[in-house]
């Protein structure tokens, strides 16, 4: 049977932090974010409060009808050279500000990323994507990206994320997803990120 999916709307927003909260406490990333154990329990949840406001505001989250997963996608336009969507120098910081302003990695990483957002073609992006702990391993983040890469292949969209984790670049390549450009290495000694590009697939009559 498969997995029910639908649009998150601004009643689902705080299910949608906690979910982000509890998939990312332990994430590669969100340790260097947030290197203190408390400090990450603290103020991590506020970052992904920022970022599910973004996504609410300005693209699209699904989330399975149980409440289990959720996808933040992006569709964005040819033209866009920013990853988050907004002004190129004003979003991290304007994210910082909100959530931690003593914080520089926090601002540090949105513009990381948005430095090596692929521009110059339409494409969906895969923001992030989180599965409660205890519900991971049941396909339900699979499910999540396939309903949007399946409407990739018929509408001809690439799509395009970043893998925080050796597991997660696993998964998008059997989903498709190819590196794209070198790897990001955080400063400090930090994590690896993988930025990786699907071509939309050709369907067979």
């Amino acid at each position: 049977m498969g997995v029910a999916i639908r649009t998150a709307g601004e009643g689902d927003r705080e299910l949608v932090v906690r979910l982000l909260d509890e998939a990312f406490q332990d994430d590669p990333v969100s340790g260097w974010v947030f290197p203190g154990a408390a400090d990450r329990r603290a103020k991590h949840p506020g970052l992904m409060a920022a970022f599910t406001d973004i996504v609410l505001a300005g693209g699209r989250i699904d989330l399975t009808e149980d409440g289990a997963a959720c996808a933040l996608w992006l569709s964005m336009p040819a033209d866009d050279h920013d990853g988050d969507g907004d002004a190129e120098d004003d979003g991290p910081a304007q994210v910082r500000q909100a959530v931690d302003p003593d914080n520089e990695r926090i601002e540090t990483i949105g513009r990381l990323t948005g430095a090596i957002h692929p521009a110059g073609r339409a494409h969906e992006y895969l923001w992030m994507i989180a599965v409660a702990p205890g519900r991971q391993r049941e396909g339900l983040g699979t499910a999540l990206i396939e309903s949007v890469l399946d409407r990739c292949d018929r509408e001809g969209l690439p799509a395009y994320l970043e893998a925080s984790s050796d597991r997660s670049r696993k998964l998008y390549e059997r989903l498709g997803f190819e590196l794209a450009g070198p790897l990001l290495d955080l400063p400090e000694d930090g994590p690896t990120m993988w930025p990786m590009w699907r071509e939309p697939r050709t369907r067979k009559a």
